[in-house]
């Protein structure tokens, strides 16, 4: 079923939402219209229409000066496509997937349990509009399971804390944590390590670790352009070269072939219809890889 089919726009919510999607009864959180927001602006990239016009305006100032970062956002919604059927193919049935963002299907779980009806996958965002629209990511095979999770990453305690993460994911086997193009919101180095392993941690030896992260190796002079258009929109984005990224996987087994560019992470034809076949590095700009907690 289509966008269009089964969700409200983010211009139909109104300035406060109460979703009733797991809050306990509690008033939904307001939803900023006056400031661009990061989840809202990968939306509007992806063609979605869960966006303000604040953040069109964001958007387009971003295309003037990277012209390809719809064909970013695709190769990297398209590396957790492939990095999550070749994980279910593993044997992996749980995922901790944050910074969720605004559904868009195939969302994880209906990519895991095409492979694996059995799957489990908690989702976790602090957007409003993502909470708006939480029932989307909750469309389980009745086999697996989905929940939702309205939650910080800088909090990442409070998340694995949460009764819908108790009551879904079984922590005593593999969970794959995906951390898709969120990392770079973290802006000091130290802060997203301190996430990552806060949230590695509680996992058994088996789990994943699926990250991708912007750059501006690849393209200095257009992505450079793009963290100060973010940083000046008043969203932290702190772009980080290769080596940095590369130590986000110290003391796990990187799966073949490592740390590449995302379009490059075992690309594969179900990728054709959102990615063009000649698309290059500099186009993408984002780094991905998965690896394993030994």
């Amino acid at each position: 079923m289509s966008t269009d089919e089964t969700w409200m726009t983010a211009a139909d919510l109104g300035p406060d939402v109460d979703p009733d999607s797991g809050s306990e009864g509690t008033a939904g959180p307001s939803i900023r219209q006056d400031i661009p927001h990061s989840a809202r602006m990968y939306d509007y990239f992806l063609g979605g229409k869960d966006n303000f016009a604040v953040d069109r305006e964001a958007a387009e100032r971003v295309l003037t000066v990277f012209p390809t970062m719809r064909t970013a956002v695709r190769a990297n919604r398209t590396f957790m496509h492939r990095a999550t059927r070749a994980l279910a193919r593993r044997g992996l049935r749980q995922w901790l997937d944050i910074g969720t963002g605004i559904p868009t299907s195939p969302n994880l779980h209906e990519v895991a349990q095409t492979v694996e009806p059995r799957a489990r996958v908690v989702y976790a965002d602090n957007d409003p509009v993502v909470l708006a629209h939480s029932r989307a990511l909750m469309t389980s095979t009745p086999q697996g399971r989905t929940a939702y999770v309205h939650g910080d990453v800088r909090d990442p305690a409070a998340i694995l804390a949460t009764p819908q993460v108790a009551q879904t994911l079984d922590l005593t086997r593999p969970v794959a944590l995906s951390m898709v193009a969120l990392l770079h919101f973290v802006p000091d180095l130290d802060d997203a390590h301190a996430i990552v392993k806060r949230l590695l941690d509680p996992l058994p030896a088996g789990s994943a670790l699926v990250l991708s992260h912007a750059t501006a190796e690849l393209d200095p002079s257009g992505a450079s352009k793009v963290e100060e258009i973010y940083n000046q929109a008043g969203t932290s984005l702190r772009l980080r070269p290769k080596a940095e990224f590369a130590t986000f996987f110290e003391g796990l087994d990187l799966l073949d072939p490592g740390i590449v560019p995302a379009h490059r992470w075992h690309r594969d034809d179900t990728d054709t219809d959102l990615l063009p076949d000649a698309v290059t590095d500099a186009q993408v700009s984002f780094y991905a890889a998965v690896a394993l907690k030994p």
